[in-house]
């Protein structure tokens, strides 16, 4: 027996099935059609159709028969908050990287047109920057904010740029140069540069999820131009930036 099979719950594997094919249908399924969709017989399904109706995971309608997925999961899903979520996990992996590189880290998401921070990892180092977590920030006008930008899907790229106040100040020559660097941050899959928004701070920005993600956010290292932060090696900033966000997108599956 494989380590796979030891730990196998057939019924468990059919409800889970039933759901992710009910939910791809536009129209609602007969148990015949459930059965024949998964390749299955209907009376393999018949218990677990019942077991889904009665905990109201799906409806059945009473004169057709078919069966319809619920807004129960929806509903379950709602009370998760991708930014506690976020910040639940990435909290370890930032102080970890903070230790290491001798630098604060800040995590950013999207809210509201803007970018917060969630997640402040502070260095240990005598002359460092902090930013209070809750903190909001322009999207055009910061390098986490760009880098979010950078990495949001079409619709919502083009409803931040048009809300932002310094976007509607530009040029065409401004709005051509901010699109280039979009393109060229999205394939980079980073963004480093002197602080946008703070003199004196140069920021080490790395994406934590995937392009067009539903949950992404901005992980950033950010150094202060002071003489103990010459000896910071900063070849090793965005590696060690970029494996911690991984680690963080890994965990949570993202």
């Amino acid at each position: 027996m494989t380590e796979n099979n030891k730990y196998a719950a057939p019924a468990l594997d059919k409800g889970f099935d039933i759901l992710e094919y009910l939910v791809e249908q536009e129209v609602p399924k007969t148990q015949a059609e459930i059965a024949k969709g998964l390749g299955r017989s209907p009376n393999e399904i018949y218990r677990v159709l019942v077991g889904l109706e009665k905990r109201g995971y799906i409806v059945r309608d009473e004169k057709s028969n078919r069966y319809r997925i619920s807004l129960k999961i929806y509903s379950l899903s709602r009370r998760i908050s991708p930014i506690d979520q976020m910040r639940q996990v990435a909290i370890a992996h930032m102080e970890d990287l903070s230790v290491s590189i001798g630098l604060s880290c800040h995590l950013y998401m999207l809210y509201q047109s803007q970018i917060m921070v969630i997640v402040q990892a502070t260095s240990h180092s005598p002359v460092s920057l902090n930013i209070t977590e809750g903190s909001l920030f322009p999207v055009v006008e910061s390098g986490p904010g760009r880098l979010l930008l950078a990495n949001s899907n079409k619709e919502v790229q083009r409803m931040l740029v048009a809300r932002a106040p310094v976007y509607q100040t530009m040029n065409a020559v401004e709005k051509y140069a901010l699109s280039a660097s979009l393109k060229s941050i999205r394939q980079d899959g980073f963004f480093e540069s002197p602080s946008l928004i703070t003199q004196g701070v140069f920021e080490h920005s790395t994406l934590v999820g995937q392009p067009n993600g539903k949950v992404i956010a901005a992980l950033t290292a950010s150094s202060l131009n002071t003489v103990s932060a010459e000896e910071k090696d900063n070849e090793l900033i965005l590696p060690k930036l970029m494996a911690t966000a991984k680690d963080i997108a890994n965990q949570l599956g993202i």
